[in-house]
């Protein structure tokens, strides 16, 4: 099998029923935000396999489910490349949705309280955890303009704004068990 087929040369690409969309059209957009969420879920997921140095005092292996969340964002992907999305085409995301919940709520319990901004960096693993909430914000505007026009999931919406949150206390559960402290932005309201 030939990688390239040459039909996309011309700035048009394929959904899955072969119908032919524009490479910027919004639900080319919207799935291919997830797919640069993913690529970079992979390198987060690196970066912490890189990272020995915690892992017998780990409490938790946040690889476990950010390969399960990786799966989900295919499937996902895959129903949003579908031009013919029905309102009963629904996900079964809910049993990841409580497992990122129930992993939001563990490394929540483990940190400090929350009284500024935080300015995203420290160790690489929370850094790069603070670029896939960033990038899955961004997905998640562009799904939202895709509803605006065609039929999406509640389920997607939910999946994808939780796993933002996810990201974001997972980038400080990082840093707080590397022994870093985190940087605050103090002048919320000037």
């Amino acid at each position: 099998m030939k990688i390239y087929t040459k039909t996309g040369d011309k700035g048009m690409t394929s959904l899955c029923d072969g119908s032919r969309l524009s490479k910027d059209d919004m639900r080319i957009e919207a799935y291919g935000t997830l797919d640069e969420l993913n690529a970079n879920i992979g390198l987060l997921i690196s970066l912490l396999q890189a990272d020995t140095s915690k892992e017998e005092d780990a409490v938790v292996n946040p690889i476990d489910i950010l390969l399960a969340i990786q799966e989900e964002l295919f499937v996902i992907g895959g129903q949003l490349a579908c031009a013919d999305m029905k309102e009963e085409d629904h996900l079964c995301t809910q049993k990841l949705i409580n497992a990122i919940e129930t992993n939001i709520d563990m490394f929540s319990s483990q940190l400090p309280v929350q009284h500024h901004f935080v300015l995203p960096g420290g160790t690489l693993s929370a850094a790069q955890s603070h670029v896939c909430r960033t990038i899955c914000r961004r997905a998640e505007r562009r799904i939202v303009t895709l509803s605006h026009i065609a039929t999406v999931s509640p389920e997607i919406f939910k999946f994808v704004n939780r796993l933002s949150d996810y990201f974001f206390i997972l980038s400080r559960y990082l840093n707080n068990d590397s022994g870093l402290s985190e940087k605050t932005w103090k002048n919320t309201c000037r």
